[in-house]
């Protein structure tokens, strides 16, 4: 999953999809769907959740 990382490095969803070239609803998308298969609500719990289960550094 690519996404996380910008997110954790507080990129807005515009930056993550000119990082990843992809558009802002397709950004929006994703981070959707991984919140719902984290299980979280938001943007930092996501990040959290990922930390914690060693998704990311």
């Amino acid at each position: 999953m690519a996404v996380p990382r910008p997110v954790a490095d507080g990129c807005t969803n515009a930056e993550i999809g000119r990082r990843l070239f992809i558009g802002e609803p397709t950004v929006r998308t994703h981070l959707l769907r991984a919140f719902a298969e984290l299980g979280v609500d938001g943007r930092t719990a996501a990040v959290t959740h990922a930390m914690r289960f060693g998704l990311l550094d």
